[in-house]
C-alpha cells in the first residue's frame, strides 16, 4: 500500500459510526422540533359544498335534477382576526370537507373562488363553545345560472 492510500477497513467502521451519529442527531433534531399536539378543545368543522341553481329555471317543488350540485376541489379557509389562517381544507368529489379546529372562540370560514363558478359564498362566522366536538357548515357557490 502507498503512502497516500487510506485502507477501506480503517475507513469503514469510521464513516459507519458517523453516519450513525448524523442519523441519530437529526432524529433528536426532528422530535424536538415536532409541534406538540394542542390542549384543550377539538372540533371537526364539516360540511358539503355544492353550486346551484343548476336550472335556468327551479320548478316547484325543487326537482332533484335541478339541486344543487357537489363541488370538488373548492378551498375552505378558517381564519380568525389574532392568528390569521387556522386552516384549510380542500373539498373531495362529493363536495365534504374537513377541518379541525384547536380551541374554542369565534372564526370566519370563507370558500375561496372556483374557476367555472361565478360566485364564492359570503364568508361564515362560526362560534365553537367547550368542550369541542363536530359543527355543521353547509356553503353553497352561485353558478349565475338563473
Amino acid at each position: 500500500m502507498h503512502a497516500n492510500e487510506v485502507s477501506p477497513r480503517r475507513t469503514g467502521p469510521t464513516v459507519l459510526i458517523a453516519l450513525g451519529v448524523f442519523v441519530a442527531v437529526v432524529v433528536i433534531a426532528q422530535a424536538q422540533h415536532r409541534p406538540a399536539v394542542p390542549s384543550g378543545d377539538v372540533w371537526s368543522v364539516v360540511g358539503t359544498v355544492t353550486a346551484g341553481p343548476v336550472c335556468p329555471v327551479e320548478p316547484s317543488p325543487l326537482s332533484s335534477a335541478c339541486a344543487p350540485r357537489p363541488l370538488a376541489g373548492a378551498v375552505v379557509v378558517a381564519s380568525d382576526a389574532e392568528q390569521g389562517e387556522l386552516a384549510r381544507a380542500t373539498t373531495a368529489v362529493d363536495g365534504g370537507y374537513r377541518i379541525t379546529i384547536y380551541g374554542s372562540g369565534t372564526f370566519t370560514l370563507t370558500a375561496l373562488p372556483v374557476g367555472g363558478v361565478q360566485r364564492p359564498p359570503g364568508p361564515v362566522t362560526v362560534t365553537l363553545d367547550p368542550p369541542g366536538g363536530t359543527k355543521r357548515v353547509d356553503l353553497e357557490y352561485d353558478t349565475g345560472i338563473r
